[in-house]
């Protein structure tokens, strides 16, 4: 049993006893950053809080599924709402319907939506998908995407897999991978009448934070075409966060599946893949391609969901990417003053960080190779400073920085004073 008040050491070691590493999601563990994982006990804006009562200014976000801030009020009176009436039927309901007709109303090229109940559940379905339609057997992907854990695609991921040093993973036999193909990201690759997929992050931000170079994703677009193959966008944190046509909108390249998560449910678990009528129908039970889902559609996540994107007006998306760039700008020069080496890269509403020196002012990372540049050691100092100073960054090197509507430019100069501190601090 965990004590009456606990602290973060004691639910870690209690943790420790009864599930695997004290987490159940690895880069939780504090393995690549060192010292022990703050437990949350609740969350208020742009804040959390622990088990010992510090509280912390977030840029974690739940890794981008919290976009409106933590605990907000239109989305849990809609979840209290939707439990008060149940939590789940394993039956169709409205808000189902009604998520799906949002998505597909902005998503370019998405004539119909399965809603599952995780973005690694939709990549896996997306691939299942693709290869059915095809009648191909081999998939693309990008050194250093993550598309969630997937025994396909689990091959050179970034994010948890990068930070645990990871080319892929035990219990993968080489059967799963023997189709899997690894690219470096902004090449567009050679394709064969064999490929099916090429599945990508239009904006890779499971290495940092990694643009498309110019034309890569219009190269993708036509490489696909030309060999018949599928081109899959994952969507799973830029959908709904670049924007409301996510990536995909952003950069006027159209895929033939996209694939969704984090903001589309509130803070609660859900994904989601689209692609036009003719694709989704090959998706049982209009079609032979198999996949099914107890939870999916969940009557909770849907309410939060639709609670979420209702506040995300054209307004609400010109002030994110307004205070994404107050931070970066922010960040850059507190650390420059700090002679703190590391570069800061923001796409829209998203931020990346790599510490170490680069190459020269203006430094932009265009593939994997370059992402694991970073120091990692140099973030792990700062990580530790940060939250000595009631800062929160993710425990890993290689994740995107989260700032949300919550973040107000007051509670932004806030974090840049503890940064700056931070920084000097990470090199005494």
């Amino acid at each position: 049993m965990t004590e009456l008040h606990p602290t973060n050491a004691g639910l870690f070691d209690a943790a420790r006893r009864v599930i695997p590493g004290g987490v159940n999601s690895p880069v939780r563990a504090f393995g690549s950053v060192g010292g022990t994982p703050y437990f949350v006990a609740s969350a208020s804006g742009p804040y959390v809080v622990d088990a010992e009562g510090r509280r912390f200014i977030d840029f974690v976000q739940s890794y981008g599924a919290i976009i409106l801030g933590h605990a907000h009020a239109a989305v849990t009176e809609a979840v209290a709402a939707a439990a008060a009436e149940g939590t789940s039927y394993g039956a169709p309901t409205e808000r189902e319907v009604t998520l799906a007709e949002r998505i597909a109303s902005v998503a370019s090229g998405v004539d119909q939506v399965r809603l599952t109940s995780s973005g690694t559940e939709a990549t896996m379905t997306a691939v299942r998908l693709a290869r059915g339609f095809t009648g191909r057997p081999r998939i693309v992907k990008f050194a250093g995407c993550y598309h969630g854990h997937a025994d396909a695609l689990l091959a050179a991921g970034g994010s948890g897999v990068a930070t645990l040093g990871l080319s892929g993973s035990a219990g993968v036999p080489p059967s799963a991978v023997a189709d899997t193909v690894v690219a470096p990201y902004n090449v567009v690759p050679e394709l064969d009448d064999q490929v099916a997929a090429v599945v990508v992050e239009p904006v890779a931000a499971n290495m940092g934070l990694v643009p498309p170079v110019p034309g890569f994703l219009a190269g993708l677009r036509q490489a696909c075409t030309e060999a018949g193959a599928l081109l899959v966008f994952d969507e799973v944190i830029t959908g709904f966060r670049l924007g409301p046509g996510g990536a995909a909108d952003r950069y006027g390249v159209t895929p033939d599946i996209s694939c969704f998560g984090k903001v589309i449910g509130g803070g609660l678990p859900i994904g989601a893949l689209g692609a036009r009528s003719e694709i989704m129908e090959t998706l049982a039970p209009t079609g032979p391609v198999y996949q099914a889902g107890t939870l999916s559609g969940n009557p909770l996540a849907t309410a939060a969901g639709l609670a979420a994107l209702e506040q995300l007006t054209p307004a609400a998306y010109a002030q994110l990417e307004s205070r994404a760039g107050q931070f970066a700008d922010g960040v850059r020069e507190v650390l420059a003053r700090s002679g703190f080496d590391a570069a800061v890269v923001q796409v829209g509403t998203l931020v990346g960080l790599y510490c170490g020196s680069v190459a020269e002012p203006g430094w932009v990372p265009v593939d994997y190779d370059d992402a694991r540049t970073t120091d990692e050691q140099a973030y792990a100092r700062l990580h530790a400073e940060l939250l000595k100073r009631g800062v929160a960054f993710a425990p890993g090197a290689y994740e995107a920085i989260f700032v949300g509507l919550a973040h107000t430019p007051d509670v932004i100069d806030e974090a840049l004073t503890s940064i700056a501190d931070a920084a000097a601090a990470s090199q005494a």
